[in-house]
């Protein structure tokens, strides 16, 4: 089956928490550089946010990013965990993802649209006209 979106459902832990917290992990093809995490709350409503996808390809083996969103390794305590990290003026989040679950969500994009290739597959007409007609 051939599609253009990937959405993968998942448990995380956020801040410490023992209780651990539905994530949702999504990618479209006609948006090929961003990735959408997104994290349930109390009231069944999600938070989400919006990212490079080269941040969790790169955050596998080496910290990245330098602005809001931070990717990194868990080397010191647990190297099967990925850890995320968010700020913004209203707060700061550490999510604490499972390795292999990041590795699964990103070959199932790769098959959407290959690493390294997402140019190919931008539409910047498309972009420049949504960005325009605000």
């Amino acid at each position: 089956m051939n599609t253009d979106a990937v959405h993968q459902n998942q448990f995380v832990t956020l801040n410490g928490s023992p209780a651990p917290v539905l994530s949702r992990l999504s990618y479209v093809g006609s948006e090929p550089f961003a990735v959408n995490l997104a994290f349930r709350t109390e009231r069944g409503r999600w938070v989400e946010w919006t990212f490079a996808r080269e941040l969790l390809v790169t955050g596998l083996s080496e910290p990245a990013g330098i602005g809001d969103v931070r990717v990194r390794p868990d080397l010191a305590t647990d190297e099967d965990l990925l850890i995320l990290e968010i700020e913004s003026p209203d707060g700061y989040a550490l999510v604490e993802m499972e390795r292999e679950d990041v590795e699964r969500f990103l070959d199932a994009s790769a098959e959407v649209v290959p690493i390294g290739a997402e140019a190919g597959y931008f539409d910047v007409d498309a972009f420049i006209a949504e960005i325009t007609n605000v």
